[in-house]
């Protein structure tokens, strides 16, 4: 690809690639680079269901930073920066209009859950909180685990497939001890799993933090059962287990990356009972405007119209999202709905 035209995309939506990552590209356009090259398709803004903040978190943020869509948990904005900038990221309003976490606003936040007592979970994402000095990310975790109705701690992290040498001994032992700590990894492909990524894996699990995966469904990426079983079945091998596929967002720019919602159900389908069922995660759609997460289950579908689908969310509001053209038998039927 010329380079005129990545740093037309580069100016509005940075690019960010660690060292280790761009070490397991073996060519132009394959599933690894796609994942994190500029593409001049991230600046179309004809897609008429693109949005710029598709999760509604702005909306649903109490304090900066601090994003309240559940009524027991929390997701904590700690940081911007990451190992590498994924090209269908949700956040990617924030790469050039991040949101500093100062003292103040760490205070805002503590605050504010100390204040809401209905909060049992608090999960740390970002950007990527493995990006932070591990005494500032220490340091946060003390202040959370202080607030005696928060039960559980979670981080969100792609570090220990896109850049596992952070992951130390010392790092695992010292996360450790701010347990009951569970940790969702970020991993879209089996290419993305080295022997440096299998030996992060090892130390956090050996320091007792239980390991669970999330990918995203990415077109001409990993929408194949082959390759989902693939990866799937090896995160298994590294203690890792798969706990979420997820449609892809709504984000403005990130069309080509999109999935028909009727492939994802196709694909769990195809992988049942034909791997492990510990390797199959819960297929899930983020709704937007903030509304939740729904699994694409014949349960929560109230009916599917010509160009969208009705779901039912957490909180049992009729929620529409959008399907692509002719999607409507093909999402009718792999759901058993006639």
């Amino acid at each position: 690809m010329p380079v005129a035209p990545m740093m037309a995309v580069h100016r509005v939506y940075p690019f960010v690639l660690s060292r280790h990552f761009a070490g397991l590209i073996r060519t132009p356009e394959d599933p690894l680079w796609r994942q994190v090259v500029p593409d001049p398709r991230e600046l179309d803004e004809s897609d008429p269901v693109g949005l710029r903040d598709p999760l509604g978190e702005e909306r649903r943020s109490p304090v900066p930073n601090l994003v309240h869509r559940y009524p027991d948990r929390v997701l904590w904005i700690v940081t911007d920066a990451c190992a590498v900038h994924c090209r269908f990221c949700t956040r990617k309003r924030r790469w050039t209009h991040p949101v500093p976490l100062h003292d103040d606003l760490i205070r805002e936040a503590l605050h504010y859950i100390r204040k809401t007592p209905a909060i049992h979970d608090v999960i740390l994402s970002g950007g990527d909180p493995l990006m932070l000095p591990l005494e500032l990310l220490e340091e946060l975790m003390a202040k959370v685990r202080e607030i005696p109705h928060v039960r559980l701690l979670r981080l969100g992290t792609r570090v220990p497939f896109a850049d596992p040498v952070r992951i130390t001994p010392t790092v695992a032992r010292r996360l450790a001890a701010y347990g009951p700590l569970y940790m969702n990894i970020h991993v879209n492909h089996p290419w993305e799993i080295s022997e440096e990524s299998r030996e992060a894996c090892r130390l956090l699990a050996d320091a007792g933090i239980p390991l669970g995966s999330q990918t995203v469904l990415l077109k001409g990426i990993n929408d194949s059962a082959p390759v989902l079983s693939s990866l799937f079945t090896e995160l298994l091998t590294l203690r890792v287990r798969p706990y979420y596929l997820l449609q892809m967002d709504l984000m403005q720019g990130t069309r080509h990356f999109r999935t028909p919602l009727a492939a994802g159900a196709e694909l769990m389908a195809a992988l049942r009972n034909r791997i492990s069922g510990l390797a199959i995660p819960q297929f899930v759609v983020d709704l937007p405007q903030g509304l939740g997460k729904v699994p694409i289950t014949a349960s929560a579908v109230e009916r599917v119209d010509a160009d969208r689908v009705i779901l039912q969310n957490f909180a049992g509001h009729a929620t529409a999202y959008p399907l692509e053209p002719e999607e409507r038998g093909r999402l009718r039927h792999i759901l058993g709905l006639g």
